[in-house]
């Protein structure tokens, strides 16, 4: 067993060696065809050391720092070839690959970076903390309420951009001896004021709700998914109104540790094909693509589970479900936002027509759903967020500008003391 066992491990390690060697090809080939990054022109750097299977942390930054690039030029530092490869294919932003320590230094040295900003916790990103003399900025990759949102981490970093009150609340609860307002600034979610895209349905009179489960997770304490609990009754009552169009969005890992989840999942795409051509008109939408944004700006009403969908569509500040997990060993943190979200039980699931109804039109949860967005976010009328963005980047840069300003200043009052030719004529 033990041979057999070794000889898959082997076998697994092989074909990732192979699938990296791959990708290190293609991208130093892709790049080679390309013009060289100007010497000294980037002035902010993204630090991503992930691969592929991370890259939704850098795509839902895209579009905030393409407008961000606008003022200051910006260049995504990859330190791996699959997530060099796949940011090199969206094509968003420009890209530097960096696989070694002596790479990042070369293009480090050639570049006038004054901000570098952090998506994640990569332990490689220290690597990264050792060049001096620019601010080391965390930005992350979402709002939650997970414990990796106070990880004593952030104190690793010259700053740290947070959401809003609520992150502030979180952080000052955790981190010892951390001075929050020193060392954070919150810009609230500037990927909210890209929540766009092009709709993949005539707009019109049905109510529009998206569906965006996870996967069924791979733990008990994880047991967030509700597509085999909730799932076929919430979008099967929807379909039958002839009043409402379904968003589905399952996550992509749905049914690979629970098999019966898979095929719920599969039920439903199909009872979604099959509504489709029995009323075309209806345009309901399963929606397996990268691109999130759209779905989160259009959707009269959301259903999601316990996962970063809640905030992001808490972001836009429109009404929303969370699904309450069958598994009750599933862990909750009620702390927050799902200590008065609106939960959607399994019970309730088969009333989802009147509850959608309900919340569209009920003032009081309307009024305590704005009270949360405000807590989490801060003002999200439109563009607000870009510009609190925008506003941090101009500060640290300002202050980037006094501190080298300081420096000289002091080297030039050493080097005249030590000069002893440079003495009072008078």
């Amino acid at each position: 067993m033990s041979i057999v066992s070794d000889a898959k491990k082997a076998t697994a390690l092989l074909r990732k060696a192979l699938t990296s060697r791959q990708a290190v090809q293609s991208v130093r080939r892709t790049l080679a065809a390309r013009p060289k990054p100007e010497r000294k022109h980037y002035r902010i750097g993204v630090y991503f050391a992930d691969g592929a299977v991370n890259m939704y942390q850098m795509r839902q930054w895209y579009k905030p720092l393409q407008e961000l690039s606008k003022t200051h030029p910006v260049i995504v530092l990859s330190r791996t070839a699959t997530g060099a490869r796949e940011l090199i294919a969206d094509d968003a932003l420009p890209v530097a690959f960096v696989p070694t320590v002596k790479d990042l230094e070369m293009f480090v040295a050639s570049q006038d970076l004054k901000i570098v900003l952090y998506v994640n916790q990569n332990t490689r990103n220290f690597q990264m903390f050792r060049y001096g003399r620019r601010w080391h900025v965390f930005i992350n990759h979402g709002e939650s309420d997970k414990m990796y949102m106070t990880t004593n981490q952030y104190k690793a970093y010259d700053y740290a951009f947070i959401a809003g009150q609520a992150a502030r609340e979180r952080l000052s609860r955790v981190l010892w001896n951390y001075d929050l307002d020193r060392q954070t600034r919150e810009i609230g979610r500037p990927q909210a004021d890209h929540y766009s895209g092009t709709l993949p349905y005539t707009p019109d009179t049905r109510k529009v709700v998206l569906y965006a489960p996870t996967w069924e997770g791979d733990r008990p304490a994880a047991h967030y998914g509700s597509v085999h609990s909730h799932g076929e009754k919430i979008v099967n009552a929807l379909l039958a109104t002839g009043q409402h169009r379904v968003i589905y969005r399952p996550h992509p890992r749905s049914g690979v540790v629970y098999a019966p989840y898979g095929e719920a999942n599969k039920r439903i795409i199909a009872a979604i094909a099959a509504a489709n051509a029995a009323d075309p008109t209806a345009q309901h939408v399963y929606d397996n693509k990268p691109e999130l944004g759209w779905q989160l700006a259009a959707a009269d009403v959301a259903i999601v589970d316990i996962s970063a969908m809640v905030y992001d569509r808490l972001a836009a500040g429109r009404p929303l479900f969370v699904t309450r997990p069958r598994d009750e060993k599933a862990s909750i943190d009620e702390s927050g936002y799902l200590s008065d979200c609106e939960w959607l039980t399994v019970d309730g699931a088969g009333d989802i027509v009147a509850e959608v109804d309900r919340v569209l039109n009920d003032p009081t949860s309307t009024a305590r759903l704005g009270l949360w967005v405000k807590h989490y976010f801060g003002d999200t009328s439109p563009g607000s967020a870009t510009a609190a963005f925008h506003s941090a980047i101009e500060e640290l840069m300002q202050t980037w500008e006094a501190c080298y300003e300081e420096h000289l200043r002091q080297a030039e009052e050493e080097e005249s003391e030590d000069d002893p030719e440079a003495e009072d004529e008078d």
